[in-house]
Order: structure tokens, then C-alpha cells, then sequence
């Protein structure tokens, strides 16, 4: 089969995600969603139908499923039950390519990330529950050389900045003094690749993509191997 050839996203989805964080409401978008079609929906994707061979060759067991729901691309409608925030939309377009046996965003994942302030890819696991967290500390503690091996990779450090929040205190039955205590106590586990978002514009992105994602992949792999989960 031939590869898929992705031309790069549109310069409208700029300007669609500014004016939407400038006329978040349900109104506005009704009467713009033609332009959310074209300039978000359709490109979106086409880039995650163009990644599937690239990301196979990383990994088979990450999924990039191209639907308009229910696949990789994340919904553009905010959940605001239980939030301040209001407004009925996202400003941003968000891309996860999922890990096989995971059901929701907090399953390991590849992520690819749009807005206005910033352009970025993402690797490994956000806010996953106690049980998964436990274990991922426990092969951090007791892999310790590994782990510091992949951190500390010079290509990994280069291009990637690991982000997330932290406990305040070591998490329960790791003591104070211990030597690698600041991961032990973070409660995501995600590295943030940034892009331009020039490159974006490009087919250029395809393997801008694909080149990170290979970068942070033995970092994935830790967090898998952390899990139990095939890589």
C-alpha cells in the first residue's frame, strides 16, 4: 500500500483556534463549524491516518486510529460539570496514539499537542491511577540505573523536558533521603518535545513526528515494561 502523504496543516487552524479562545460559545461555533471541518477535523485526521506506518515502526502496539470519534483525536467539546472553566470548547487540537490496552488518556501514549501558545509532542503517561503509579515507582526503585540511564540519555535531554505534577512529601514507604526521590514523587510521567509551529505548515511534520517519537521511545519502554504492557 502506498504511503500516506500528509501536506501539513492548514494556516485557517491558527486562525480557527484564535478566534474560537476569543468566541467560546456554542453560537460562534455552530455557525463556524464548516471552517472546523476543513481546517481542524479533516487535517487532523489525515496527519494521524499519515502516521500509522511511522509509528508502527516505533512501536505495533500504539494505535493511531483515524476517526471522528472514538479514535485518536481528542474531543474538541470540554467536559464542564465539574470545573470552573465554562466554556464549552477546547482551544486546542490533541492527538493521542494510545497504547493498545488502554481505555482512556490516562492509559501510556504518544501525544501530539496544538494551540496558539505552543506546538509540542509528548510521550508517556498522564495521571494514571494509584495501582499503575505504584508500580512504575516500584520499577523506578528498583531499576534504578535504567531509569537514570534513560532520563539522563543525551538526545532524550536535548530534546525533551519532562513536565507533570509532584507530590509534596516522598509517597508512602520511600524515605526522604531517598537518591531519586523528585521522580518517585511526581504523579505523571510526561516528556514534552517542542515544535515549531512553522513545522507544522509542512509535510515536514510527518517525520518531525516520527523522529521524536523515537527519541522518547526508551523512555515508553520503561513505562511499559513498568506496566506490564507490551512495546
Amino acid at each position: 500500500m502506498a504511503k500516506t502523504r500528509f501536506p501539513g496543516f492548514p494556516l485557517e487552524l491558527l486562525h480557527f483556534l484564535d478566534e474560537l479562545s476569543r468566541h467560546n460559545n456554542r453560537e460562534w461555533f455552530q455557525a463556524n463549524r464548516p471552517r472546523y471541518e476543513q481546517a481542524l477535523l479533516e487535517p487532523a485526521l489525515a496527519f494521524i491516518e499519515a502516521m500509522t506506518e511511522p509509528l508502527e515502526k516505533i512501536s505495533p502496539h500504539f494505535c493511531a486510529i483515524p476517526k471522528r470519534s472514538g479514535g485518536s483525536l481528542m474531543r474538541i467539546y470540554r467536559d464542564v460539570r465539574f470545573g470552573k472553566n465554562k466554556r464549552p470548547y477546547k482551544t486546542n487540537v490533541g492527538i493521542q496514539f494510545r497504547h493498545e490496552a488502554g481505555r482512556d488518556v490516562h492509559a501510556p501514549g504518544f501525544y501530539f499537542h496544538i494551540s496558539i501558545d505552543e506546538a509540542f509532542l509528548g510521550v508517556g503517561i498522564w495521571r494514571p491511577d494509584s495501582q499503575a503509579l505504584g508500580k512504575i515507582r516500584r520499577a523506578i526503585d528498583n531499576h534504578s540505573a535504567d531509569w537514570k540511564n534513560v532520563c539522563q540519555n543525551r538526545t532524550f535531554r536535548k530534546r525533551f523536558e519532562r513536565r507533570g505534577e509532584s507530590l509534596k512529601r516522598p509517597p508512602r514507604s520511600y524515605s526522604a533521603d531517598h537518591p531519586l526521590l523528585n521522580d518517585l514523587r511526581r504523579k505523571d510521567h510526561i516528556a514534552i518535545y517542542p515544535l515549531e509551529h512553522d513545522t507544522l505548515l509542512t509535510p515536514s511534520i510527518v517525520p518531525e513526528t516520527a523522529r521524536g517519537y523515537r527519541t522518547g521511545r526508551t523512555y515508553m519502554q520503561f513505562l511499559c515494561d513498568a506496566l506490564g504492557l507490551k512495546f
